[in-house]
């Protein structure tokens, strides 16, 4: 599943947007999700936790470890949800942040979804990438 959004800031800004915890917690998460956790160790091997919070309900918690790290360009990791339900399985997500100018074309391609289909990730992209553009920039989707 892919998902393509242009953001109105340089790719430096919206990279460290991805990367610094402070900055993820402002903007992580479609629609009235929270993010009051964030945790990066931003190396490979190194991990990540994130906490995302609902309007109503139980968190839900996202783990992984980064695989590839190329600032400004590309972030690779692991994605594994780490919930009651969760069946353990790790999806991969590829991020490619790619200049134009003074906009970033944010370029997020998530592989080995579970039996869940792609429509909650891609909901949840889109939303998420929605919210980091009113955060630093304006955007517009593209598939």
């Amino acid at each position: 599943m892919e998902v393509r959004y242009s953001i109105r800031a340089p790719r430096d800004r919206v990279f460290r947007a991805w990367t610094d915890p402070e900055e993820l917690k402002q903007w992580w998460g479609p629609g009235e999700f929270t993010t009051p956790v964030a945790q990066i160790d931003l190396r490979p091997g190194g991990s990540y936790l994130l906490v995302m919070q609902p309007g109503h309900g139980d968190a839900l918690r996202v783990v992984g470890t980064y695989r590839q790290i190329e600032p400004p360009s590309r972030l690779v990791y692991t994605w594994r949800w780490d919930t009651p339900w969760s069946d353990g399985s790790e999806s991969i997500v590829t991020v490619d942040f790619i200049g134009r100018g003074q906009e970033t074309e944010v370029v997020v391609l998530h592989e080995g979804l579970g039996p869940e289909g792609e429509d909650p990730y891609r909901q949840g992209w889109e939303g998420g990438l929605q919210k980091l553009a009113a955060s630093i920039g304006k955007g517009v989707t593209h598939g």
